[in-house]
């Protein structure tokens, strides 16, 4: 297992990860419950961040009260299906800067090739947070995460719904360093590199293409 992981026990996380599963709910409520954990999970995820005390005026009194201090905050999709992560993260997170890295799977050796990246000009001065919707062999992540820390990226955090013992092994293996937040830990992958039990293709089911 991976030496940073955080795995959300909550009753919400659990029961919503439950409609995600099953093969019966249709693509507008995947892609509703899809944000709603997501805007949990940015709840968690910045639990650790700074804070600095300013000077206010209350409709009562003035008083001294936290703000988020430090470094700015930036959210990375791994496309395709990373995109319906954004969403509930940015209505938590409205000021975060939006990167994308595009990658998809080869079918037969199932490593993951770059077709896309594109992040503020910034970003080694950010904390970044890493979202895709499935951590099933780590190829992809644990790439998109080689590629952020080669543009100077130092606090670096991963957040995924479902993640296989296989990926969280990958990352453990090449990026130890990075937090990983997850809603569940599946058993396996089958043959074809899917999360078992899972939810099936998260991008097909966000996007209504299978």
């Amino acid at each position: 297992m991976h030496p940073n992981l955080i795995e959300i026990d909550h009753p919400l996380m659990k029961h919503k990860l439950t409609i995600l599963r099953n093969v019966e709910t249709t693509t507008d409520n995947f892609r509703r419950v899809v944000r709603e954990i997501a805007a949990m999970m940015a709840y968690e995820v910045t639990r650790d961040l700074q804070t600095e005390l300013v000077t206010i005026t209350t409709p009562v009194a003035q008083c001294e009260a936290p703000v988020i201090a430090g470094k700015k905050l930036c959210l990375i999709s791994i496309m395709r299906a990373g995109n319906g992560m954004l969403d509930g993260m940015i209505e938590l997170l409205p000021g975060a800067r939006i990167g994308h890295v595009g990658l998809y799977r080869d079918p037969r050796t199932l490593e993951p090739i770059e077709y896309y990246y594109k992040v503020p000009e910034d970003i080694d001065e950010r904390h970044v947070i890493v979202v895709d919707p499935m951590l099933a062999t780590g190829n992809s992540a644990s790439a998109a995460l080689s590629r952020l820390k080669d543009d100077g990226v130092s606090s670096l955090k991963f957040v995924c719904l479902l993640a296989a013992p296989e990926g969280l092994e990958t990352l453990a293996r090449n990026h130890p360093d990075v937090p990983v937040t997850t809603g569940a830990i599946d058993s396996h992958l089958d043959e074809h590199g899917y999360i078992v039990p899972g939810l099936g293709d998260a991008g097909d089911r966000l996007f209504g293409t299978r």
